[in-house]
């Protein structure tokens, strides 16, 4: 992806604290401005996830299998009972 050059207007402390920031962290300050930057578009990205997550597992309904025995004894249980509907039984 191409670099541009642009112009902002910002709080001068705030740019000095940004400043201060990138030297501490021997980061250029086009660099630290990107990761900001990226961090907070993913960040946008994530809420929206959370979001449709939310929105989904309030559509769908299911109630939770209770278990008797062992995990193991259940899933041996499934696997049988799937191989005897491929193999037509």
């Amino acid at each position: 992806m191409g670099k541009i050059k642009t112009s902002i207007y910002i709080d001068a402390e705030l740019w000095w604290k940004l400043k201060k920031d990138a030297a501490e962290e021997k980061k250029d300050l086009s660099k630290l401005l990107e990761e900001i930057i990226s961090e907070e578009l993913l960040l946008g990205v994530e809420d929206s996830l959370r979001k449709m997550l939310k929105e989904f597992e309030e559509k769908i309904e299911f109630e939770p299998i209770v278990v008797k025995g062992s995990v193991s004894e259940l899933v041996r249980a499934m696997r049988d009972e799937r191989e005897n509907s491929i193999l037509g039984q």
